[in-house]
């Protein structure tokens, strides 16, 4: 299920080829494993899917959202934890980007660019998930460093990126909380940041999501994103919108390979006589499962090229997740169903998207929270005088 508009990107043409030849043969093993897949990861270094969204003068490829979600799509058709690890880099070099100072894009997006140094994001904590105003960790100003304590949950990548957008709180008082949140860029070879495990998850297997203490870490001053303190909540909105199109993105793929897998074995399988994809049944499902998919790229291509030409999209960009997320997970369960009995088993790969769709309906913020913020949009355009 390809348009003729990314059949006529060169980029998004060669990655299809890749995933056909290169992914799919090895990936039910290295999901069934939970091993982290590192020479597909090299692979991906080579063909420049890590400098794609980094700007042409840092070393980059300088590409637009569009082309990303293309990209993402097709690395999630073939596994979705691959479009995780490279979500996390492209927030964080956006974040860099847009908001860092010119030494800081000097020091930092040229090692991005040459997958030097992988980009991973710490938000959440122990107590604190959507509300990210609510974080706990304090970064206290002490001569040319400052000093950073607290702790940050799911941190995916966290093993093996190199540098780290970190949200910590430099003023406790102000009114409103936000304003309090600054954003430090951290290596992990800083002082007092200590990995303290990987916690197992349910799907989304291959890539980390670690807990990291935060041990009186000293971070130099000159790695306050921005060189600005109160700006932290701003930069991490910005970042997790180019997140949410990611996730909607790798919904699209997961949801496609699950139709493209229920559509074959339904020409491949015969009860009463005849193929299962000429019963009536059947074939609604597919048309519906079709239908939505379509649907769900369009509506992420559209908030991709929103992201391009607006400062902020959080509005299209909530949409494209929400819808995209739940369509996959229609997808996978109707796939599970079009399958029967042994789609519920290892041997085939529509478990895996079954427990793969969970955690994009609640990652880079819940669909209730996509919610909430899509209404308040809505209300503010059509407010009524």
């Amino acid at each position: 299920m390809t348009t003729d508009t990314e059949s006529l990107d060169p980029f998004v043409a060669e990655l299809r080829r890749w995933v056909d030849n290169e992914v799919l043969p090895v990936v039910d093993e290295l999901e069934h494993s939970n091993t982290f897949p590192d020479k597909l990861v090299e692979a991906m270094r080579d063909l420049g899917v890590f400098e794609l969204m980094i700007p042409k003068e840092y070393g980059g490829l300088g590409a637009n959202y569009v082309t990303y979600t293309g990209v993402v799509e097709e690395l999630s058709r073939g596994w979705m934890s691959l479009g995780g690890i490279l979500n996390t880099h492209v927030i964080v070099s956006h974040m860099i980007s847009k908001f860092g100072t010119e030494d800081q894009k000097q020091r930092y997006l040229p090692q991005m660019a040459k997958v030097e140094r992988r980009g991973a994001l710490t938000i959440t904590e122990p107590n604190t998930g959507s509300d990210v105003q609510a974080i706990e960790t304090s970064a206290v100003l002490k001569g040319d460093e400052y000093v950073i304590n607290g702790s940050k949950l799911y941190v995916s990548n966290g093993r093996r990126g190199k540098i780290f957008a970190l949200l910590a709180k430099t003023d406790r008082e102000i009114d409103p909380r936000h304003r309090g949140i600054s954003c430090f860029l951290v290596q992990p070879d800083f002082p007092g940041f200590n990995i303290v495990r990987e916690i197992e998850k349910l799907g989304y297997k291959g890539i980390e999501a670690c807990e990291l203490h935060l041990d009186n870490l000293r971070v130099p001053v000159e790695n306050l994103l921005g060189g600005v303190e109160g700006r932290g909540f701003v930069h991490a909105m910005s970042g997790l919108e180019v997140g949410r199109l990611n996730v909607a993105s790798r919904a699209v793929g997961v949801a496609r390979a699950a139709f493209e897998d229920a559509i074959r074995y339904a020409q491949q399988r015969e009860t009463f006589g005849q193929q299962i994809a000429q019963h009536q049944a059947i074939q609604l499902k597919l048309g519906e499962m079709g239908t939505d998919i379509q649907a769900a790229r369009l509506l992420t291509r559209w908030a991709a090229g929103q992201k391009d030409v607006k400062d902020r999209s959080d509005m299209e960009v909530g949409m494209a997740k929400l819808f995209a997320t739940e369509v996959a997970g229609r997808a996978a369960l109707e796939s599970m169903r079009i399958h029967g009995g042994i789609g519920y088993t290892k041997e085939m790969r529509v478990e895996r998207y079954y427990r793969d769709v969970p955690f994009m309906m609640v990652g880079e913020g819940t669909n209730e929270i996509q919610k909430t913020v899509i209404a308040r949009n809505l209300l503010d355009r059509y407010r009524i005088d």
